[in-house]
């Protein structure tokens, strides 16, 4: 096999490397002065099986338009098979009409990534799973919940009192999966969203005092939800609030929103590569995803079983 890395998240995909013992795929990735992004692979393709590593976080549509091209350039290299690697899927959220003339977003990007070339997709944590179904290709969607709930064990291993908490109706299923690994209790934060990126928190459906409380959630982008959710647990009494979430997007003042709020640790993935903000928080921490992925690149590669990783 080869892996071809982009720009996006290039620590990732080396720790994808590493794991796996193969030599990133050498290629020149650069932009001309107008910042059209030109890529050429630097070794030969032809028949190969090609993973290529490209989260699509900001900046979204340069990252987005590298995967295409680079999936485009190992295509027309003959490259027998042409896996898209995208641990966080750009888009994600405008998976469905929420009015009249938007778009279905998530669905497009699925039709550029398939035209450009791929023959399989490989992703983690879809903010809808449905979205597999956008895809005329197999497409694997991978879950974090294992890394993270590895993670809560050793880190609270000492806590008692343990409740997990949805900050959202939507989310209930998730956070019932970490509850049922934790074997503690399950509470759901009721919200009213009166306008796009604010939200409110009505009413908690659950009894959160004296408890180490988790919030769980797929995406923190502005950190809103997530510390108006912290704050309500905290003056109805829970003991302490931690927050697992997986991919970290942290946009604008999302960071020091969370250094702000009564969030005693957030613990995301390195689907996102952390920016200098996430790095130097003394309350936002990364966890690796890289040999989750790792395996699941192996198993493709070797034709086995994928699920079979969350047995």
């Amino acid at each position: 096999m080869k892996i071809l890395a982009g720009n996006s998240n290039k620590p990732l995909a080396e720790a994808i490397s590493a794991y796996l013992n193969v030599p990133l795929t050498k290629a020149s990735i650069r932009r001309f002065s107008d910042m059209e992004i030109f890529v050429e692979i630097l070794e030969n393709v032809r028949g190969e099986d090609v993973f290529v590593v490209q989260s699509t976080n900001y900046p979204t549509n340069d990252n987005l338009m590298e995967l295409l091209v680079m999936m485009d350039a190992l295509r027309r290299g003959s490259a027998r098979r042409v896996t898209a690697v995208i641990p966080y899927y750009g888009y994600a959220r405008q998976d469905r009409k929420t009015g009249p003339r938007t778009p279905i977003s998530a669905k497009l990007v699925a039709n550029l990534i398939e035209t450009a070339g791929a023959n399989r997709v490989l992703t983690l944590d879809l903010h809808a799973g449905q979205i597999q179904g956008f895809f005329e290709v197999p497409t694997d969607n991978l879950f974090a919940l294992p890394v993270l709930h590895k993670d809560l064990k050793e880190t609270l291993k000492d806590e008692d009192e343990l409740m997990v908490v949805s900050p959202d109706v939507g989310g209930v299923v998730r956070a019932r999966a970490l509850a049922k690994r934790l074997e503690c209790d399950l509470a759901i934060i009721d919200k009213r969203r009166e306008k796009a990126g604010v939200s409110e928190v009505m009413n908690i459906i659950g009894e959160p005092k004296g408890r180490t409380c988790i919030l769980i959630d797929d995406i923190v982008d502005s950190a809103g939800t997530l510390c108006n959710a912290a704050q309500a647990l905290v003056d109805a009494g829970a003991k302490s609030v931690h927050a697992v979430v997986t991919h970290g997007v942290l946009s604008g003042g999302a960071v020091a929103r969370v250094a702000a709020s009564p969030l005693e640790q957030l613990v995301i993935t390195d689907s996102i590569q952390a920016t200098e903000a996430v790095r130097v928080s003394h309350n936002v921490r990364q966890v690796t995803i890289a040999p989750l992925l790792a395996e699941a690149i192996r198993r493709i590669y070797e034709e086995k079983s994928v699920s079979s990783l969350f047995d």
